[in-house]
């Protein structure tokens, strides 16, 4: 039915064609010909059916016509003839035609006005589907801005409202539902623009949150690298010999096999897939904002909020915790939240082609924050006192260091601030040896090391580099002359040396700075920590002469063994001893300072111990005749002073004969002093000749020889002073002393006429009261005449010598 009722409708339409054409001059066919193209499909096939049909009927028509016309021409003819007759009979049939021919042109009218009718409708619809082809695209990109906005495509949706501007809506200006659309364009944008704003809101509070964990990720991967490419050095060093060996001290190569190995298990380890920034954090929000904001014409907006938020950030990331410097994880936290902070910084200014973040930008954020770390630092490790920690701190400035150098920020000032770092870790490690000094001198016996066999000799002689063929050739048991601290602190040194080098790795710093600085630290810890720690070990008061012999060897031995620590530390760097700015060892001075004070002591506390027994003298001042032996105080400290001496057999010669030197000094100074002591106003001749055996006892002790070395009688001159005044007492011999005095030649040259005097009159004074005089009266007074003579001169002698000076 649809194909019979669009048959029908065809029909008119290609008769009015036809009637065209036949009425129409040739070159103007064509649009009419077109017009059967562009109606319905398979139209031209009707159509030329129809045409065919016509065409047939035409030719029916001629050929219809030719031969009525060729009949007519004839009968014409013979009408003519007859046309008077038959003209009403024309007239007639003419006006019947005419008659029939409107009633056929009626319905031919109908049928115009239907084709005039349809060809309206189809001009309309031809204008309406122009127009529709032209709002239609219009409609669809609206409907894709419609779709782009719900699924969040913004920066889609604001390149399609910018082709809606330019391209569609001028082609639609004319309708109002184009107005409509241009007058929400701004509110859809508006719309954009806070939505993007809240993302990049989010994106910072994201990023902030994991600042942490960008930051970790990115040390933990410049800490893998690092590790093994050392790693991987020190074993091609190992494998070609830069490790030398002298005189038992090695640098293990062990300990770079093993570190090697570490390197390689944790390289296999993480050779999983490493996270990068971009699989952390989204940054799409960041650049879908910078795009939206670049296209809105607003960039400069966009990039002042941003930068602003960030420096707020990096200000709240370089506020540090106020108990980090207690532990390690505190530092490595606030680390990695900068190292976080600047990895995102430098990803934004690649990826966005420095079109939000420039160098400038982010070299000034740079610079501002290192001012701050470095005085974050600097103020936090000085409260460090654990060398532990500032040794891990200063591993986490070196990974926090080489981070950053590998994102392309300058670093060169932490590297200067961990010099800084290293003199304080270096204080640090002095403080702890201290301690570590301190423990191995109260733990050692002071007796040198006995020995019963050879794994125990050469477990010594492995421990510290002692050389004695003599003491080789003994057999066993045996002894080393130094006692037990010597190799402990020998090999504490090369501990402290080992700890201090620790510092300088992955300085940077060339083999000569390293060992200058090893060779200043450990300067250092000779002349300060261990000095210190001698000394005051030194004045401790339970330490004994025995202990102070002891510590006096020990400080040989152990000033011996500082070129070895000076090759032990040129073994490590590689760097020779005759290089011209190499620091040498100051373990000579050290030690000789410590021999010095322990000397002072052995002097000092050995007169205390003279003084000790002098203090048990118990001289009766007034007895008549002496006892016929030498005190038993006296006796008592000549054994002990013999028996001291024999372990002095161990000092170096000099030491032992001032020692014993400055006690026979001592000695003879404190007996002098108990004859002129202000407290003892009396003395009797019986009192003389008994102090008199005393000094006899300390003579013969002197010119025993107690400590080799002495030539003649220079150890018994330290009684001369005693020796001269008791004879010039005893012998009563004063004309002689007063007819000499002042004679180089003189036989009492050594007697101070003060001390003379002050002794006369503590006997003159016992003189008076003496009973046995009184039998002899004579006698008596001839001899208080001549002790008043005698007073007097000297008292002349002595007034005399006080106008002089």
């Amino acid at each position: 039915m649809a194909e019979s009722s669009e048959g029908l409708g065809t029909v008119p339409e290609h008769e009015r064609i036809l009637q065209e054409i036949e009425s129409t001059d040739t070159a103007c066919v064509g649009p009419t010909l077109r017009s059967v193209y562009d109606d319905q499909p398979n139209a031209h096939k009707k159509f030329m059916e129809k045409l065919d049909a016509c065409i047939r009927n035409h030719d029916k028509e001629i050929e219809k016509m030719c031969n009525f016309h060729h009949q007519g021409f004839v009968d014409a003819i013979t009408e003519l003839l007859k046309v008077r007759t038959d003209a009403e009979k024309l007239k007639v049939q003419v006006t019947d035609t005419n008659r029939r021919f409107q009633d056929a042109g009626k319905e031919v009218i109908g049928h115009t006005e239907d084709i005039i009718r349809c060809r309206i409708q189809q001009r309309n619809i031809t204008t309406v589907v122009e127009k529709l082809q032209l709002c239609l695209p219009v409609l669809e990109m609206y409907s894709k801005l419609k779709e782009q906005m719900s699924t969040k495509r913004y920066y889609s949706a604001l390149k399609t409202m910018e082709q809606l501007e330019k391209v569609y809506f001028p082609r639609v200006s004319q309708y109002r539902f184009c107005q409509l659309m241009i007058e929400n364009l701004p509110k859809l944008r508006g719309d954009i623009k806070e939505i993007s704003m809240s993302d990049l809101k989010d994106f910072l509070e994201s990023i902030r949150k994991h600042s942490d964990k960008i930051g970790e990720t990115a040390m933990k991967q410049a800490q893998h690298q690092k590790t093994f490419s050392v790693s991987l050095q020190k074993q091609n060093n190992v494998k070609f010999g830069k490790n030398r060996f002298i005189n038992h001290d090695r640098i293990p190569e062990e300990r770079n096999e093993v570190v090697f190995k570490q390197a390689l298990e944790e390289d296999d380890e993480n050779e999983e897939e490493v996270l990068t920034v971009q699989d952390l954090v989204d940054f799409s929000p960041v650049y879908r904002c910078l795009h939206i904001y670049s296209v809105l014409g607003d960039k400069e907006t966009f990039e002042n909020y941003y930068r602003k938020q960030r420096k707020k950030q990096a200000r709240l990331v370089l506020q540090p915790q106020s108990n980090m410097h207690e532990t390690v994880d505190g530092y490595r936290r606030y680390f990695t939240q900068i190292v976080g902070f600047f990895v995102v910084e430098d990803h934004i200014l690649h990826v966005t082609q420095k079109r939000l973040v420039t160098k400038a930008y982010r070299d000034e954020l740079w610079n501002m924050a290192l001012s701050k770390i470095i005085g974050v630092l600097r103020a936090h490790s000085s409260y460090c006192t654990d060398p532990d920690l500032v040794l891990e701190l200063k591993n986490l400035i070196v990974i926090f260091a080489d981070t950053l150098q590998g994102y392309g920020f300058l670093v060169n000032r932490l590297f200067e601030l961990l010099c800084e770092i290293r003199d304080q870790y270096n204080e640090t490690l002095l403080k702890k040896w201290t301690g570590v000094f301190r423990d191995i001198f109260e733990e050692d016996n002071y007796s040198p090391i006995p020995i019963v066999n050879e794994e125990e000799y050469k477990s010594v002689i492995s421990k510290f580099p002692f050389q004695d063929p003599d003491l080789e050739k003994q057999p066993f048991p045996k002894k080393f002359p130094m006692s037990q601290s010597v190799p402990h602190i020998y090999i504490q040194v090369k501990e402290f040396i080992y700890a201090s080098l620790k510092f300088s790795e992955s300085l940077h710093r060339s083999s000569t700075e390293i060992d200058d600085m090893l060779r200043k630290s450990t300067n250092l810890l000779l002349t300060r920590t261990l000095s210190g720690c001698l000394l005051n070990l030194i004045r401790k008061p339970h330490i004994g002469l025995t202990e102070l012999v002891q510590i006096i060897i020990n400080t040989t031995h152990l000033e011996q063994a500082c070129k070895y620590l000076e090759d032990f530390i040129t073994n490590i760097t590689n760097i020779s001893q005759e290089t011209v700015h190499t620091t040498r060892l100051y373990g000579l001075s050290t030690f000789k300072d410590a021999r010095h004070a322990a000397e002072g002591e052995i002097y000092t506390k050995l007169n205390q111990k003279i003084d000790e027994f002098v203090q048990l003298a118990d001289y009766d001042w007034t007895m008549s005749e002496p006892d016929g032996r030498a005190s038993g105080y006296l006796m008592d400290l000549i054994n002990f002073l013999r028996s001291i001496f024999q372990v002095f057999t161990h000092l170096p010669g000099k030491v032992a004969q001032t020692a014993c030197m400055s006690a026979c000094q001592h000695l003879s100074t404190s007996l002098m002093r108990m004859l002129l002591d202000s407290e003892l106003k009396q003395i009797s001749m019986g009192a003389v000749q008994q102090f008199n055996l005393d000094v006899i006892q300390c003579e013969l002790f002197a010119s025993s020889e107690p400590v080799p070395g002495f030539q003649g009688d220079t150890l018994q001159l330290a009684f001369i002073d005693l020796r001269q005044l008791l004879d010039l007492f005893m012998v009563w011999d004063w004309s002689t002393y007063l007819a000499d005095y002042g004679q180089p030649a003189s036989k009492y040259l050594r007697v101070n006429p003060n001390t003379a005097l002050i002794l006369l009159e503590k006997m003159k004074d016992t003189s008076k009261k003496n009973n046995i005089f009184a039998q002899f009266r004579k006698n008596d007074r001839d001899k208080q005449k001549l002790i008043e003579t005698v007073v007097k001169q000297l008292r002349s002698l002595v007034n005399g010598m006080s106008q002089h000076t």
